[in-house]
């Protein structure tokens, strides 16, 4: 009899469980429209900041004004806006996000939009607020550095190389479990700033599409404008393949991820149990299936504890992708492998 009360309490308590975290799910507006306008309106004040220090460099400063300007601006946007979305204000960074795992395949079409039309937005103030003539003399931020197809090859290289350090920087500073670090909008503000200190002479160190199409727009300046696309989207592949095969921890690589001697136990995703009676089951259904490739994949150190305690469940649910929520894994919670009163999932 209390064997049978006690299951029928568990049974409730996993129903509260599962309808407290299905409820818990982000506002449809806070999931899919502000980040995108986090990201036109970050791209917008990114780019005019940037396209502005160019057409009201007074020749003095050289490279270190614009290098300043792009470098503190993005910074800054990053950290008050990265909450938000994630704060790329680039497709290429979008791009490379993407392929680590870092963004929804629905999302990559919308921030590339958005992003294009920011870099229109700010091109356009600046094109409000600048001289005419200073903004003439400057193509209105547009990049005009190649003059000959000669040039060409020499800047296609370092725009690769300049974004590939700039993708880098993001992918392993804000993705990536192991590298992840709370100085990450610092880390790409300085990763800008270097990229044109450096390269500004070479190919003027865009490092990206909607930095390039805005002014481009405004201005009505193409010549050579598809360097400045083919160039920084390359480089996000090229990071997406360097993080996803020899980079990225073990939730983001796609090999190599298990060592070849580890077995169950030691390496294994895990299911906490309750008790039912005098037997113990898992809870919930199947849970084998259940369970997403990547989380079982999942370094047992990056999962949140806070998942084996039901009660603080809804407020841990942003802590992991909304996949888990959806898995069907209504018995509970994930835990470290190797603990008392555990069952291993999956076996990979």
């Amino acid at each position: 009899m209390a064997g049978a009360e006690h299951g029928t309490h568990t049974g409730r308590e996993l129903l509260d469980m599962e309808v407290k975290a299905k409820a818990w799910r982000p506002p449809w507006y806070e999931h899919h429209v502000q980040p995108c306008v986090a990201e036109l309106l970050g791209t917008a004040l990114f780019i005019f900041l940037g396209c502005l220090a160019v057409v009201e460099d007074a020749g003095g400063a050289g490279r270190l004004q614009p290098a300043l300007a792009h470098g503190l601006a993005l910074g800054t946007a990053v950290a008050v806006l990265g909450d938000i979305s994630g704060g790329h204000f680039n497709p290429a960074v979008s791009l490379g996000v993407w392929l680590v795992g870092g963004l929804n395949m629905t999302m990559l079409i919308p921030y590339w939009l958005s992003q294009l039309c920011g870099g229109v937005i700010g091109a356009g103030l600046v094109k409000a607020v600048a001289p005419s003539e200073r903004y003439g003399n400057a193509s209105g931020g547009a990049f005009g550095g190649i003059t000959a197809d000669e040039q060409v090859p020499a800047v296609l290289v370092g725009e690769l190389v300049m974004t590939t350090f700039l993708v880098l920087v993001v992918c392993m500073g804000t993705v990536n479990g192991k590298t992840k670090t709370p100085l990450a909008p610092f880390c790409i503000g300085f990763a800008v700033t270097v990229d044109i200190l450096a390269g500004g002479g070479v190919s003027g160190a865009c490092m990206n599409p909607a930095r390039a199409f805005g002014p481009a727009l405004v201005a009505n300046y193409w010549d050579y404008h598809w360097v400045y696309w083919v160039g920084p989207m390359v480089a996000a592949l090229l990071v997406g393949v360097l993080v996803r095969l020899l980079m990225g921890d073990r939730s983001t690589r796609l090999l190599l991820w298990r060592d070849s001697g580890e077995t169950g136990a030691e390496g294994g995703i895990t299911v906490c149990q309750q008790q039912s009676g005098n037997e113990e089951e898992p809870q919930g259904r199947e849970l084998g299936e259940a369970v997403p490739v990547w989380l079982r994949r999942a370094d047992p150190e990056l999962i949140p504890q806070c998942l084996c305690q039901p009660s603080a469940l809804p407020e841990c649910h942003g802590e992991l992708p909304g996949v888990l929520s959806r898995a069907g894994v209504l018995g509970g919670c994930v835990g470290r492998a190797g603990g008392a009163g555990t069952v291993e999932v999956g076996g990979r």
